[in-house]
């Protein structure tokens, strides 16, 4: 017999804790299978399959919504955008969206994307005629309006996009104050703004879904913002676009917002498996600290499935990693709250 073959248990998990202690960085990215070990609902000592089940279960019956979120006194106006292309932007502003509706909170999604993505995801007509964020912009039409109610998640509304979107910048450069259109419009909605002005009928947040470019339409977020939400992948290319994001919202907060303040950074498509992904984390979180989500949402097929069925990934698949990634970003989000400066 072969002695040197056997291995001795105690030796080897002993190695194994040592390797881990040497490899685990001084920061953990959450991931799904993290939210189903620590969250607070979810006590019973079953599988993780059958607390990724119950949590399906509570996803769909309205039980997220009773644990909840505490709301924010006033509306919190976030900005989506990157303009890299491919990073998960639009993925990431309906699924958030989505889940901080779960968490009981009222939100409005405006798609500001000529291709209308967003409002694919979210279920809502945007083909021509359907009164959109064209129609807010370019003709003054008050935002109350032009927003829809989503079928599959109450407690969310959104602001379409239709083609004729993509005309919109060359008709807005001969309007006056043509910046400060979005922010006008959304200051003038009956139902936002704090909670002694408008009461419980109020938003909690405005997410603004922005097209993967700098121009007027872009701008005009920039501007009624008040927080900026980048989604970054793990990827190095990713670096050099957030660099040149960043020199833009530098300006626009020296000329037109001097309140706008980045203050979510999200990672997204995050292979575990991968030095590469580790690597840009570590970047990024070297960098901007707690204004990344300690959760990282991993590459999920389900994410990506759930558009062509007119859905987010919260209600395609509520019990899929991608979805659950997303609900626990929505909380973080949540209970960061707005920034104080």
């Amino acid at each position: 017999m072969d002695v040197s073959r056997e291995t001795d248990p105690e030796v080897s998990r002993d190695t194994h804790e040592a390797v881990s202690r040497e490899t685990r960085p001084a920061w953990q990215v959450r991931t799904a299978a993290d939210f189903i070990d620590q969250h607070d609902s979810f006590h019973d000592q079953g599988t993780p399959l059958a607390q990724a089940a119950q949590h399906s279960v509570l996803a769909r019956s309205g039980g997220l919504r009773r644990q909840g979120a505490s709301r924010p006194d006033a509306t919190r106006v976030l900005v989506v955008a990157n303009q890299k292309g491919g990073v998960g932007k639009t993925t990431s502003t309906v699924n958030v969206a989505a889940g901080l509706s779960q968490l009981g909170q009222r939100v409005l999604v405006i798609d500001l994307d000529p291709q209308g993505n967003a409002s694919t995801a979210l279920g809502v007509d945007h083909h021509r005629g359907v009164p959109s964020t064209y129609d807010m912009l370019v003709e003054g039409q008050p935002l109350i309006d032009v927003m829809t109610e989503c079928a599959d998640l109450p407690g969310l509304w959104v602001v379409p996009a239709t083609i004729d979107l993509a005309g919109a910048e060359i008709e807005l450069v001969s309007v006056v104050a043509r910046e400060q259109r979005l922010a006008r419009a959304i200051n003038a909605h009956p139902l936002v703004g704090t909670a002694d002005e408008v009461g419980d009928d109020r938003f909690d947040y405005v997410l603004v879904d922005c097209p993967p470019s700098l121009g007027l339409l872009t701008l005009n977020a920039l501007v009624a913002g008040r927080e900026m939400f980048i989604p970054i992948q793990a990827e190095y290319y990713a670096l050099e676009g957030l660099g040149q994001l960043l020199e833009t919202v530098e300006m626009v907060r020296q000329h037109l917002n001097p309140r706008l303040v980045v203050s979510t950074i999200l990672l997204t498509m995050y292979d575990a498996r991968t030095r590469l992904a580790a690597g840009v984390a570590d970047e990024v979180r070297s960098h901007f600290g707690d204004q990344v989500l300690k959760t990282a949402v991993p590459r999920s097929v389900r994410v990506s499935e759930a558009p062509s069925y007119g859905q987010t990934v919260m209600t395609y698949d509520p019990a899929s990693a991608g979805a659950l990634s997303y609900l626990e970003a929505a909380r973080e989000i949540a209970s960061k709250g707005a920034p104080t400066t």
